[in-house]
């Protein structure tokens, strides 16, 4: 059932990311090539699966839900692009395909991903169908915080800082929280939002979110150990090389491991406070620490 719900979700945001970039005016055809190549370079589209899978088992109608999967997958894409930048992460490789500043050029890559941050928030303020101004705005405000200071931006430059440092297992939670997490709970916010779910239910699924973002990360960190160059798709051990602070650098490859079981448990048990069908979810809550790529 998983393995079905993720390849017609992917299905349905690749076509949604496409056509988005097709639209575009032919201003610069390289930087619209670089655009699509990174945000159309492959990958398991998790947050929009969870737009999409949270969205529907909440009564929200996919249609209504593809701006949030779309708006959000572009702001993920941005994400990667600058990560992958020789001032960032430097790598070359990204999804087993060439990172956009090695198929393009750097400064491409810089516009690539500025480019797509804002069409995540042209495509998010847009009106939606069943949505309502305010909704709207809480979406924009949700992305905006997930992605800026407060999230996203926050967490990788707290990543930065910890390269070739020893710090405390809470502070490279916290960096988790913002740098991976932000983005995953925003892709829950987003359904919450669209269902106007009351407030219980909405803390049982931002505590769900929580718990994955991090068993994401956490897992993450475990296969740049355990998986194969082929299997992740960049070099193997990169984050070892590279001195990052990470799960297993702090607690031990199976210390990080058991974590990472504790972190599903929890979503499930978040999960079951829920009185509608979670069963894709919770599937799709073990997956995380199962996947190999």
């Amino acid at each position: 059932m998983l393995t079905e719900s993720l390849a017609l979700y992917q299905k349905r945001i690749n076509f949604q990311l496409s056509s988005r970039i097709d639209a575009l005016d032919d201003i610069d055809p390289q930087l619209k090539a670089a655009m699509k190549h990174g945000v159309l370079l492959g990958g398991k589209r998790i947050r929009p699966f969870l737009v999409y899978a949270i969205g529907e088992m909440l009564n929200v109608k996919l249609e209504t839900l593809d701006s949030c999967a779309a708006a959000i997958e572009c702001m993920h894409a941005y994400s990667l692009i600058h990560d992958d930048l020789p001032a960032m992460d430097d790598d070359a490789l990204r999804r087993g395909q060439p990172t956009v500043h090695i198929a393009f050029s750097e400064a491409t890559a810089i516009l690539a991903g500025d480019a797509l941050q804002a069409l995540a928030f042209e495509i998010i303020s847009e009106p939606i169908e069943n949505i309502t101004p305010s909704q709207n705005l809480a979406m924009v405000k949700a992305l905006a915080t997930a992605s800026g200071y407060s999230g996203m931006c926050g967490g990788q430059a707290m990543d930065l800082s910890a390269t070739n440092k020893q710090i405390e297992l809470s502070t490279l939670i916290q960096l988790h929280k913002l740098k991976t997490g932000a983005l995953i709970c925003c892709a829950v916010q987003f359904a919450i939002i669209a269902a106007k779910v009351n407030e219980v239910e909405q803390q049982a699924l931002l505590d769900f979110a929580a718990a994955i973002g991090l068993a994401f990360q956490v897992q993450d960190d475990v296969l740049d150990i355990i998986a194969s160059t082929e299997e992740l798709g960049k070099p193997q051990g990169s984050d070892t090389e590279s001195n990052k602070s990470t799960y297993p650098k702090l607690l031990g490859l199976e210390g990080a491991q058991t974590t990472a079981v504790t972190l599903v448990e929890d979503a499930l048990s978040a999960l079951a406070k829920l009185p509608y069908n979670s069963q894709i979810i919770a599937q799709f809550a073990r997956y995380i620490i199962e996947r190999r790529v």
